[in-house]
């Protein structure tokens, strides 16, 4: 009898574990109808979804997620100079894996103005915010509890480059821990340079790294980085010139192998390069065009080299696609088109990385950041 209860107690948690959908987190503008971060069900077989909750925040542009999946940190971009936050704010917020919700711990200001990118350890010890207006980094420890304290560090850039529209001054734009988390790349669109800072994991503090930092092309705009699974290389989307750069990658240092564009050679409209991501099998990777072009670009990875070749174009069947993702059983890459308020849902095909629209959407005002928990 006690057998036949044990078998039916772990029959009922095996497809309790079974049903249970993972979550994704949508960051938005808040400038139109947008209320802040949603929070959606996603089942993986089907790529159906369902909303469970929403939290108000404004411009929750960027999100990270703790590795322990209980705390979720959420930028503010914005360059506010009136209330207790001046200048942008990084905020945390305790996520109940239940029932999905979202609540608020604590709000920090960000160091600057308008924070557009925020990254944590995985020990989640540290956290880091990106701000980009201000052209500025800051460091903040997580307590016990997982709110954030006050920053320990903030890091100004100074330069500028050759386009005088948008390189007028600094404008950090990502803030990428390596795949040890003993350093932090660091692409600023401003100054044409990924900046290199060596991480003490036990006092939080950043410090130059052995090669600062790399140059990238006058006038290319460096904006997000991301690397392989196997930690050999790492690729940058340069947000002005639409090219990726290739580097093999060893202990902090980068070296560069190849620059690839990643816009169509008949391409005339604008250039608006934003997302780039690795596939979760490490055969492929995409970038993101949210200019005139509202497309993703799909590249093959030779294993042995980490050089790139165009596989193929995919419109994202919206407009100004700033961010998109994989989902948890990487069978789905999601497309946030900010500017259509929609997020369109493609099939992948593991063999050739092409992608398939499913005809599944998920309506919601400016989309533009995807995260999971599962």
């Amino acid at each position: 009898m006690r057998i036949t209860i044990l078998l039916i107690s772990l029959i009922i948690f095996t497809v309790a574990t079974a049903q249970k959908k993972p979550y994704l987190l949508v960051g938005t503008y808040t400038s139109g109808k947008s209320e802040g971060i949603y929070v959606y069900s996603f089942d993986t077989k089907n790529a159906t979804t369902s909303l469970v909750s929403t939290a108000k925040i404004k411009n929750p542009s960027y999100l990270a997620v703790s590795t322990d999946k209980k705390t979720v940190y959420s930028v503010a971009e914005t360059a506010d100079t009136t209330g207790n936050i001046i200048g942008g704010g990084v905020t945390a917020f305790a996520f109940d894996a239940a029932d999905g919700k979202l609540t608020v711990m604590n709000t920090q200001p960000s160091g600057g103005t308008n924070p557009c990118y925020v990254s944590v350890t995985k020990s989640g010890k540290w956290v880091f915010a990106g701000n980009y207006s201000s052209g500025t980094l800051s460091v903040f420890p997580v307590n016990t509890n997982g709110n954030i304290d006050a920053a320990i560090q903030t890091i100004a850039h100074s330069g500028s480059g050759p386009n005088k529209d948008r390189q007028e001054g600094p404008h950090v734009h990502s803030t990428v821990l390596s795949p040890d988390n003993n350093y932090l790349f660091v692409p600023n669109l401003g100054i044409d340079k990924v900046m290199i800072y060596k991480l003490n994991q036990q006092t939080g503090k950043l410090t130059p790294a052995p090669v600062p930092f790399v140059k990238t092309a006058p006038g290319s705009g460096p904006r997000h980085f991301e690397f392989t699974p196997n930690k050999r290389y790492a690729y940058l989307i340069e947000e002005l010139s639409g090219n990726v750069v290739a580097y093999a990658y060893n202990n902090g240092s980068l070296k560069q192998i190849q620059s690839i564009s990643s816009i169509p050679k008949n391409f005339t409209g604008s250039i608006g390069c934003a997302d780039i991501h690795v596939s979760p099998d490490g055969n492929f990777l995409y970038s993101s065009n949210r200019g005139d072009g509202n497309s993703i670009t799909i590249f093959s990875i030779n294993q042995q080299t980490g050089k790139l070749t165009v596989a193929g174009y995919q419109s994202t069947l919206g407009k100004t696609p700033r961010n998109f993702n994989f989902d948890p059983s990487a069978n789905f890459l999601l497309a946030a088109n900010q500017q259509s308020d929609d997020i369109v849902i493609f099939k992948i095909n593991k063999k050739t990385g092409l992608l398939t629209d499913t005809g599944k959407r998920i309506k919601v005002p400016n989309p533009v950041c995807l995260k999971w928990i599962f």
